[in-house]
């Protein structure tokens, strides 16, 4: 399936003054050289290809016609003679797409959309008298491989029900998504082909935005563990309706079959968007369990085995989407930093200084 979008998006990269180095907070010391790479809309889940020289990326970017996220990727370039470059659109631009990551052969990409459904975007939560935060699992989502023309190759996912958030083994051997298929949001693996799909967590909560250990033995997410009465009433009720409330999330990391299940993290509120450092012995993550307002994520750093919590951000309310390249010497992550005051969330890249 090729893709025709009516707009045209240039990121210049080198001498361009857009992509001029970004000033950091003094205690930021692990992000050196920060730049900032997307302008305008919400810019979110930023995944290396294999090769590190890529990105792909979701975004709602109203500049370019877009009504909801749609997935794109981008070059990284390394000298300044490659100083304009488009990137591209992936997506088609139907439905709502999310959660985009490279397959092993770093020309693939995966990635969720319910564009099966219907070419509009599905509708965000209904605002409720209570104000709640919610996110909606649309159960129209599956999971699809694109070459990078748009053009899709397999669909990985036909099940009825919620079949998103898919990240690639940095062995190439598989895939981890979260499915409600069984009737609760949970991890599930499958082979690099959409072989082979099995359950891998059973608690009853939230389990998500899974990603593989840099050896591909394990498994870091996040995940909700309602536990009164009152709480698993409410989260059942809400999944009936295709809906969480992701306020309450803990780090977590099990082995790729699911044993040796750990939870990492103890801080309250919502601690999410988790990946491994290139050492496989800490955690990256987004929280706000530092807050007294709620919404305001900043990257923090943790052991394996929860000690030593330390924080990376402290410019902006939100920080969040962490992603090691490859070869662990750089960083992207979202961030509604220099935004000029608006509300868009840009997507950032830095040098990791240890």
């Amino acid at each position: 399936m090729k893709i025709h979008f009516p707009f045209i998006f240039t990121v210049l990269f080198g001498a361009s003054p857009l992509l001029a180095q970004e000033k950091t907070q003094p205690a930021e010391t692990h992000l050196q050289n920060l730049r900032q790479i997307t302008f305008g809309g919400d810019n979110a889940e930023a995944y290396f290809s294999p090769d590190g020289k890529k990105l792909s990326f979701q975004t709602n970017n109203p500049k370019w016609g877009l009504k909801c996220d749609q997935i794109f990727w981008l070059r990284l370039f390394a000298h300044k003679e490659d100083s304009a470059y488009q990137p591209h659109p992936l997506s088609n631009g139907e439905g709502r797409t999310t959660c985009s990551y490279y397959m092993p052969d770093g020309m693939h990409i995966l990635y969720a959309s319910t564009f099966k459904a219907g070419k509009d975007c599905p509708p965000p939560p209904t605002p409720r008298g209570d104000k709640k935060y919610l996110w909606a699992v649309y159960p129209e989502f599956d999971i699809f491989v694109a070459d990078q023309n748009g053009a899709i190759t397999k669909q990985l996912t036909d099940s009825p029900g919620y079949d998103a958030e898919a990240t690639v083994s940095p062995k190439g051997d598989k895939i981890v998504f979260t499915s409600d298929r069984s009737g609760d949001l949970e991890l599930w693996i499958m082979d690099i082909d959409g072989k082979n799909q099995k359950q891998i967590t059973s608690g009853l909560g939230y389990d998500g935005g899974a990603f593989f250990s840099p050896d591909g033995k394990k498994l870091v997410f996040r995940a909700s563990r309602p536990s009164t009465d009152v709480e698993k009433k409410e989260y059942t009720d809400l999944l009936k309706e295709h809906l969480v409330a992701p306020t309450n999330m803990e780090i977590y990391t099990c082995n790729i079959d699911g044993s040796d299940l750990v939870q990492v993290t103890h801080l309250g509120k919502a601690n999410w968007a988790p990946f491994y450092h290139p050492s496989g012995k800490k955690i990256i993550f987004s929280s706000n369990h530092h807050s007294q307002r709620g919404y305001d994520f900043q990257l923090y750093m943790v052991n394996t085995d929860g000690t030593q919590v330390e924080r990376i951000t402290h410019e902006s309310m939100f920080n969040a989407f962490p992603m090691f390249s490859p070869d662990g010497k750089k960083l992207v992550f979202s961030s509604n930093r220099n935004n000029g005051g608006s509300r868009d969330t840009n997507l950032f890249i830095a040098d990791w200084a240890e």
